[in-house]
């Protein structure tokens, strides 16, 4: 049975599961009226075409060149490795029906996540359209869907305090000012080496987003407990932040994650607390304390103030204060 032939009675056998009482052959006669207007070619369910994963390929081979982190790589190379198994098309012939229909199989995700998958292909399919490799670009027209707008969940002033309270070894103290103090991503504060703290100006430099370096500072409280941390330290490994136990070496960020989350265990918080809670509460607690957008931005390493905006959330306090001290009486 030719691939027209073969389409249409499964079309025709779906419209009998659906609809009820109706007439399986009258159905493949219309069907067949408009199917023979098209050239139709049946796509062998195994088969996945070489040249999309070689474009993507070449995709990520650009990305790495523009300095996009591995940890991003990775993330594009998982995606589009997905996308590629699962669309049996030359990469020219992939249209935008076929990319919905990828995504309208993503069952038991997040809006999010189907956001994050559909960015993914259109960085892909943009970056071939830019480049030549193909005429026009399938994704150019997709929209991400909505999705809801959550605000950064930053601790309160006093639930710092319960942290800092709880913290049982002077390792875990250390942890908790620099992540605090910092505002730096957890990847950031991972690759730090002790040399990389410059002690009298209670500064480092991080290499953040985009392989850029920028400055961030340490408080008093900060540098007091990561230089009791160091110097409690028996290990030679040149690593800021290390393992417990023989043989140190450089503490992974799931490791970090790990002893973030055991204090805020021991400390009774019921509310999610990871590195990345202690970066909202810098950037939170700081704008609350009168500090200006665009030096919380350089702070936090945002390419845009919009997105530091996102944490501009005042205290009922502090609205009331702000009140009455600006008010044109």
């Amino acid at each position: 049975m030719y691939a027209g032939e073969q389409l249409i009675s499964e079309i025709a056998a779906l419209i009998g599961d659906i609809v009820p009482a109706f007439s399986f052959d009258d159905a493949k006669n219309k069907i067949s009226a408009i199917v023979t207007r098209y050239n139709i070619q049946k796509i062998d369910e195994e088969e996945v075409h070489p040249d999309l994963h070689d474009k993507v390929h070449l995709f990520i081979s650009s990305k790495k060149l523009e300095g996009l982190s591995p940890l991003t790589l990775d993330g594009y190379r998982l995606e589009l490795g997905l996308f590629a198994n699962s669309v049996k098309k030359l990469t020219k012939d992939i249209t935008a029906a076929d990319i919905r229909n990828y995504l309208a199989q993503q069952t038991n995700v997040k809006m999010s996540t189907i956001g994050r998958k559909l960015s993914v292909i259109k960085s892909f399919f943009g970056w071939l359209a830019g480049e030549e490799i193909i005429n026009r670009d399938p994704a150019a027209k997709l929209k991400p869907p909505k999705t809801e707008k959550r605000l950064p969940k930053a601790l309160t002033i006093e639930e710092l305090e319960l942290l800092r309270e709880s913290c049982k070894t002077v390792r875990q103290r250390a942890f908790i000012e620099v992540l605090y103090a910092t505002g730096c991503r957890l990847s950031e504060i991972h690759q730090l080496n002790r040399t990389d703290i410059n002690i009298q100006s209670m500064s480092t430099n991080v290499i953040g987003k985009g392989n850029k370096e920028r400055e961030v500072y340490l408080s008093y409280k900060a540098m007091y407990h990561l230089k009791k941390y160091l110097k409690s330290r028996t290990d030679d490994d040149p690593a800021l932040m290390v393992s417990e136990r023989k043989p140190y070496g450089r503490l992974s960020k799931r490791g970090i994650q790990r002893e973030i989350k055991q204090i805020a265990k021991d400390a009774g918080l019921e509310k999610k607390v990871s590195p990345h809670v202690l970066r909202h509460t810098f950037a939170t607690l700081t704008l609350n304390n009168g500090a200006e957008l665009v030096a919380v931005q350089e702070l936090l390493g945002h390419s845009s103030p919009d997105t530091t905006l996102r944490y501009a959330r005042i205290t009922e306090e502090r609205k009331r204060e702000q009140h009455k001290k600006h008010l044109v009486m």
